[in-house]
């Protein structure tokens, strides 16, 4: 039987030592809360709405790459797959000291949602004013009519882009919710997985994946999707994916897209280049043009080999903030 192996120190620390890390590569612009896994940028917010994010260690750079100049401000980050504490929040916030308010985004995953949304609880009663969005991009995880239970997955990146970028430009509250939900509103992802993932503390994988299946569909921790199939070509399989994205974003001719193949851990650049020329054949086919493309990792789930297929489709106005300026460790622009 196949073990996972990862080289790492004590495995109960992963998640601390891999923060530490980040802390280490962001050379004095983030500041650390106490001594959690939580970090708040040096630089004054200025009187902005503040945009804070997090969740579970296990999706790097998903979250704390981006936050940083254009994009989020502060971030908590849980143990490898688990949300972080309603009290590291609370402080994470007290700490960047938001005048006008925060704005919570990440993904929509049960204990995330619960202890966010008791640390918004506090914080309003400190006069904090709050508002959350809950990133549930991944379209198969629930039908249309449940939209508000599916997955959040690596489409958080394009809503904390114009989160972001909506606060610098001097948005106020009301209207940095409104286009982020917007955004929110606009964008779909996918994920495909071909090899399992395993926690540093197991001696096993989250889930069985025969070599000669694959699976549409499935979610960051091992979540099922559509059900495992036999393996196929990458473009019978980028075609199933574009065609139930767009079976939600609706497509039209002369629209315009950002796109991104993101690595889930373990594929190789090859497979995501050839994702993507089945991608933007697709996206030309139907007449839609790039603005602009991702590919690389940028929400990960340890070693699970596989991708994600994000498609956000933009408008005037969120052209404009998703092409704004931006500077994090996983994102520049």
């Amino acid at each position: 039987m196949r073990v996972p192996k990862k080289l790492l120190n004590e495995t109960a620390e992963a998640a601390r030592e891999q923060f530490f890390g980040f802390m280490d590569a962001m050379r004095g612009e983030l500041e650390l809360v106490g001594t959690h896994t939580a970090a708040i940028r040096t630089a004054d917010l200025g009187g902005k709405v503040a945009i804070v994010t997090g969740g579970g260690a296990g999706h790097e750079p998903m979250y704390g790459g981006y936050v940083g100049e254009g994009l989020a401000d502060a971030v908590a980050v849980g143990d490898v797959f688990a949300a972080p504490t309603p009290d590291v929040i609370f402080e994470m916030v007290l700490a960047l000291n938001p005048e006008n308010g925060v704005v919570f985004v990440y993904g929509n995953y049960a204990g995330d949602n619960m202890n966010f949304d008791i640390a918004a609880e506090l914080l309003e009663d400190e006069g904090i004013r709050c508002h959350t969005i809950r990133v549930n991009d991944d379209v198969i995880s629930a039908p249309v009519e449940l939209a508000k239970e599916r997955r959040g997955i690596a489409g958080a990146l394009y809503v904390l882009k114009i989160a972001g970028a909506a606060a610098k430009q001097g948005y106020n509250f009301e209207q940095v919710v409104e286009v982020s939900e917007k955004a929110l509103s606009r964008v779909a992802s996918i994920g495909v997985a071909v090899g399992a993932c395993a926690l540093p503390r197991n001696k096993s994988f989250n889930f069985e994946i025969a070599d000669d299946e694959i699976e549409v569909g499935m979610g960051l921790h091992g979540e099922p999707g559509v059900g495992k199939t036999k393996i196929s070509t990458a473009n019978e399989v980028v075609l199933e994916i574009c065609t139930s994205l767009n079976e939600t974003l609706d497509l039209k001719s002369e629209e315009k897209v950002a796109v991104l193949v993101n690595n889930l851990g373990a594929s190789t650049q090859m497979e995501l280049l050839v994702a993507n020329h089945a991608l933007t054949q697709y996206l030309d086919n139907i007449g839609v043009h790039i603005t602009d493309t991702l590919l690389g990792s940028y929400c990960t789930s340890l070693e699970m080999a596989g991708y994600s297929i994000s498609i956000f489709k933009l408008d005037q106005e969120l052209e404009q903030l998703y092409l704004a300026p931006c500077n994090s460790f996983a994102l520049r622009k």
